[in-house]
């Protein structure tokens, strides 16, 4: 159960770095093709989102990695988690259905992770 929980941590942290690195660095103009909501929210918004994303996604890895400040893991997962729901909801209310399942799954991996480092398998 380490090795699947390093994994996840692993895919939910390259995506966010990714991801995160895009909407920190990038104009709203750029990133609106790709994240249509960017058009509804001021650009500071986008890169405080940006940030929050490459953090967390720091969060999930360099904690665990270096054995300083574990407990930062789990809550950079619980972090993504209410990221989700909280996109999840924004799609919903936009009628943006199919973003749904991507926020879904998400979410479910970040729990698991939240899951498993706070409790059976915690640093």
């Amino acid at each position: 159960m380490n090795v699947f929980l390093w994994v996840l941590q692993g895919l939910l942290a390259a995506a966010f770095i990714v991801s995160g690195t895009l909407k920190a660095t990038r104009p709203k103009e750029q990133l609106a093709p790709t994240f249509t909501w960017v058009n509804d929210f001021p650009s500071s918004v986008v890169k405080f989102i940006g940030i929050t994303q490459v953090a967390a996604a720091l969060g999930l890895i360099l904690p665990a990695l270096t054995g300083i400040a574990v407990v930062l893991t789990p809550l950079a997962a619980v972090g993504l988690a209410v990221e989700m729901v909280l996109a999840g909801i924004y799609h919903a209310r936009k009628g943006e259905w199919s973003a749904l399942p991507t926020n879904a799954v998400i979410l479910i991996l970040a729990a698991v992770v939240a899951w498993g480092r706070f409790g059976p398998h915690a640093f």
